[in-house]
């Protein structure tokens, strides 16, 4: 059997980066030949139940081993990473025994645990670091290294009891459209988890109701010499636009359940302006009132300007998993429960981003997020704790386990 850091090591080395202009699904070919190798070694493992589709979706699951009937409790991770920088080009530094220092990698970016309570919470443990160049891709192969790895102990440990596994790992998660295609008979689970957070002990159950909104200005150009009475400048339109919403809700200025309004990309001149922003809120009321607030602005901006000056075009993207995993508590508390009796008192913190738990919740399948063992994901500091990532495929096999001795 391999341990859960052996199995990190050999899936970073594919490069699933995912492409949010891409046309295909999945978005990169580097996805569907690491789903194919993943395939391969399920059923290498003695798995019967893999089933890789034609948009590089891996569907599976294991038997139960009991005769009283227990929820079918599937697991899931996405094996792309972020477009935000490279893929892993070379191997991982291993640093055993941390000494709560600070890293420096060889790109001269230094580590600091005065500055990282997830760095500094690490001494004593053995990490793993990149060359400060690339991602190390912990997000999410270290969720995918997990499961497998509780897999296959399942798989050589007859005597843990358990109902039936199901399990899923998806493409393009990092660019949002790994729900798209999810095909949700195919998982076949009652109850289920991402594994795709932070720190062992962490997990989330609530999350931002998500919009993106394009804004469109048209002005008029006009020769500035001769414009008076004439030109209507679409980019300072635009800026007044943007002055128009409160400053203090943007991402700089907010944390845990506050939202925002988030400038992602501005681009235009005197006579076109286009804007792009990320609308976020954990509360669905207030949500929506952002969405009524730029339509607003944008009706204040025409009846100055002109009908059609500024367009607001908006589309909702995730929800909050909260309201649909409210009734059905028993997976969060359950899964608190296997952390506390594995050492860790549980981390809950409302996730200021998605997951594919939050529209998989709106499925029917009601699904929280588990830590991972890593964190500083996206970045080039990246950090994956081995101990943390042990523990969490120990997770996984510890909820399993509670909910063969438990009646639902």
């Amino acid at each position: 059997m391999k341990t859960t850091c052996e199995r990190f090591l050999d899936y970073v080395r594919w490069n699933t980066m995912s492409d949010e202009n891409s046309q295909t699904v999945p978005s990169t070919p580097g996805q569907m030949d690491f789903a194919k190798y993943l395939a391969e070694e399920l059923k290498a493992m003695g798995i019967e139940d893999v089933r890789l589709d034609e948009k590089g979706y891996i569907y599976g699951s294991i038997p139960s081993n009991m005769e009283k009937q227990v929820p079918v409790i599937g697991f899931l991770a996405h094996v792309d990473t972020s477009e935000a920088h490279p893929s892993v080009t070379k191997m991982p530094r291993v640093i055993e025994n941390y000494d709560g220092g600070r890293i420096t990698l060889e790109s001269g970016m230094v580590l600091d645990p005065e500055k990282d309570e997830s760095l500094s919470a690490c001494s004593g443990q053995t990490l793993l670091v990149t060359d400060g160049y690339t991602l190390l891709g912990g997000d999410d192969k270290a969720g995918v290294a997990e499961i497998v790895t509780a897999l296959e102990y399942l798989l050589h440990h007859p005597e843990v009891k358990h109902g039936k596994v199901a399990f899923s790992f998806t493409p393009d998660e990092e660019i949002g459209t790994s729900q798209d295609h999810f095909d949700v008979e195919a998982f076949g689970a009652q109850f289920a988890y991402t594994v795709d957070g932070g720190c062992f002990g962490g997990i989330c159950y609530e999350n931002f109701f998500a919009a993106l909104a394009v804004v469109t200005v048209s002005g008029v150009a006009t020769h500035p010499g001769d414009a008076k009475n004439k030109m209507k400048n679409a980019s300072l339109i635009a800026m007044e636009f943007d002055h128009m919403l409160p400053p203090w809700e943007r991402p700089e200025h907010t944390e845990g359940h506050d939202g925002f309004y988030h400038l992602e990309t501005i681009s235009g001149d005197c006579e076109h302006c286009r804007l792009q922003y990320l609308i976020r809120d954990h509360d669905r009321e207030i949500f929506n009132g952002r969405k009524e607030n730029m339509q607003r602005a944008a009706q204040l901006l025409n009846a100055r300007y002109g009908d059609g000056t500024v367009q607001v075009e908006i589309t909702d993207g995730y929800r909050n998993m909260l309201e649909m995993i409210k009734p059905h508590m028993h997976v969060v508390n359950t899964a608190c429960d296997a952390m506390q009796e594995l050492g860790a008192e549980p981390k809950i913190k409302p996730a200021r981003g998605g997951t594919d738990g939050a529209e998989l919740s709106y499925k029917g399948v009601p699904c929280p997020n588990l830590g991972t063992g890593t964190f500083n994901h996206h970045a080039v500091t990246e950090v994956a704790s081995v101990e943390q990532m042990e523990k969490c495929t120990k997770l996984v096999i510890r909820i399993l386990e509670k909910y063969a001795e438990q009646e639902i």
